[in-house]
């Protein structure tokens, strides 16, 4: 897995870990900030939300033109510049006017713009890596490193959201408004460590930060760089239509910040004891993490002393889980934004799974392509909601449950595997799509082509605000069955032109 992979890999993967961790320190609570700050109800609240995850993804269309004719390395470093500023503005806390409001907004649109410099063009020169032949068998694999090392920085902002905000509380007696900020000042020193990673480590990637648009090359080697007319529209035509299925695929899997949240907060118990309470301590999770490579390691191991260490490690694991058992309290709170650590944990935990399992069918001539990976993602997507559909079932409106002031809630369980087949689908599509445009995407156009990822994942952010204005008089079960209804047909188009796009793949 992480063996013959060039070392530029692992500096662009740790320095969009620390971005990815600022980000999502902000976004485990953001939601709620909005209605707990301004007072604004489910369907206003979600209509910014979607629209600053819009902005995000949206932006890095105009951030891959813009490195296309000037270049990766320049846009990453701008971006992170940009990025900083706009969470620092975000940080102060101004009240709950309307001035706090726009000023809000105006964080907003320069971590939008930061992040569409940085994000797309770093992914870019991932891919950049790939294409000297040494390398070029390893694409897919990288990209599911890289998404892991995402999905580390994930899986810890939640709880340094949480604590973060409790340590404001009781150690400043700030109020709970306030406190918010406090999560996203986290973001700002987390900028700080990933530019840098960046430039520590950048001479193992520099070949990779110009576009061949910037190159200063003669007639020739640009004439050889592009691609025949007909072979260049086949290309961005079968990205185009990709595009348009994994629109719905955020539509549904970044309910995570937006309607699951709001379940998490009023319909999910607020306590839980014993081994169900270890869930909700990060580090307890990171040492399952560390016992599933462990294994992997044991399984893979060419050498009996390399075994053995494996062996020992998992034992060490399993003993710190043991004892941190005998040490549980009596009862440990739940709040509603830890529920958003257990997707990325998932992703780091099942990582190594996936691409065992594809290797494995790899070896054997039968590993799906790209594009029936993406189909296979969205009908396992469709498959989390409808987990939710049964664990709704009973429960009153979200506006039924808040009049009646009493609280229907449910086991956390529900939410959980809801998370982890939403991972499954997530590792089907999300990594194996980048690679797909990386690979696909002419020469000239890996920028725009990339925008062009980011642009179907921002219109599919913005209409996760459709959740928001579905929460309320529509019964749970109902609002579930969107996502799984959009899901389903975005699986059957993605078959019915699987021929068309597995055609271009090879």
């Amino acid at each position: 897995m992480f063996e013959n992979q060039p070392k530029g890999l692992y500096a662009l993967a740790l320095a969009n870990t620390g971005e990815r961790f600022g980000y999502y320190t902000m976004i485990a609570v953001f939601a709620l900030f909005l209605r707990a700050n301004f007072g604004l109800d489910a369907g206003k609240a979600g209509l910014i939300y979607s629209s600053f995850l819009m902005l995000v993804y949206f932006l890095p269309v105009i951030g891959g033109v813009l490195a296309d004719l000037f270049g990766y390395g320049r846009m990453v470093t701008t971006g992170i510049l940009v990025m900083f500023l706009g969470y620092v503005a975000l940080s102060v806390p101004l009240g709950g006017d309307n001035v706090a409001l726009w000023a809000m907004m105006g964080a907003l649109l320069l971590i939008s713009v930061g992040t569409g410099l940085f994000k797309g063009n770093l992914q870019v020169m991932v891919g950049n890596l790939y294409d000297d032949p040494r390398y070029s068998d390893r694409r897919d694999a990288a990209f599911s490193i890289f998404y892991m090392a995402i999905n580390i920085g994930a899986m810890f902002a939640p709880t340094a959201a949480v604590k973060i905000m409790e340590w404001a509380q009781t150690s400043l007696g700030v109020s709970e408004a306030d406190s918010y900020h406090f999560a996203f000042g986290v973001a700002c020193l987390s900028l700080i460590v990933s530019i840098a990673i960046f430039y520590a480590f950048r001479s193992t990637f520099r070949h990779t930060e110009v576009s061949s648009r910037s190159k200063k090359n003669d007639d020739k080697q640009a004439t050889a760089a592009d691609l025949p007319a007909g072979d260049t529209t086949r290309r961005v035509v079968a990205l185009i239509l990709v595009f348009i299925v994994v629109i719905f695929f955020w539509m549904a899997f970044h309910q995570n910040g937006l309607t699951l949240t709001f379940f998490a907060n009023e319909f999910t118990v607020k306590s839980t004891s014993g081994l169900q309470s270890m869930a909700f301590d990060v580090w307890n999770l990171v040492m399952g993490i560390i016992i599933v490579y462990a294994a992997f390691s044991v399984w893979e191991s060419k050498t009996a002393k390399r075994r053995n260490i494996s062996l020992a490690v998992i034992v060490a694991a399993v003993a710190v889980l043991v004892a941190r058992y005998f040490s549980l309290p009596a009862s440990t709170a739940i709040d509603a934004p830890i529920f958003q650590q257990f997707n990325p944990c998932f992703v780091v935990a099942l990582t190594p799974v996936s691409m065992a399992v594809f290797g494995w069918l790899a070896r054997k001539g039968k590993e799906p392509s790209a594009p029936r990976k993406i189909a296979l993602g969205m009908l396992v997507a469709a498959a989390a909601y409808l987990i939710m559909v049964l664990g709704s079932m009973g429960l009153p409106t979200p506006n039924e449950q808040a009049a009646a002031g009493t609280a229907a809630l449910v086991s956390p369980n529900w939410l959980i595997s809801t998370y982890l087949v939403l991972t499954f689908g997530e590792l089907l599509l999300s990594p194996m799509g980048i690679s797909f445009v990386t690979k696909v995407a002419p020469p000239k156009l890996k920028g725009l082509m990339m925008g062009g990822w980011f642009a179907s994942t921002a219109i599919g952010n913005f209409l996760v605000s459709v959740g928001g204005y579905l929460w309320g008089d529509l019964p749970l079960w109902q609002v579930w069955s969107v996502f799984i209804g959009v899901c389903l047909v975005s699986a059957a188009f993605m078959f019915i032109m699987m021929r068309r796009l597995e055609k271009v793949a090879r």
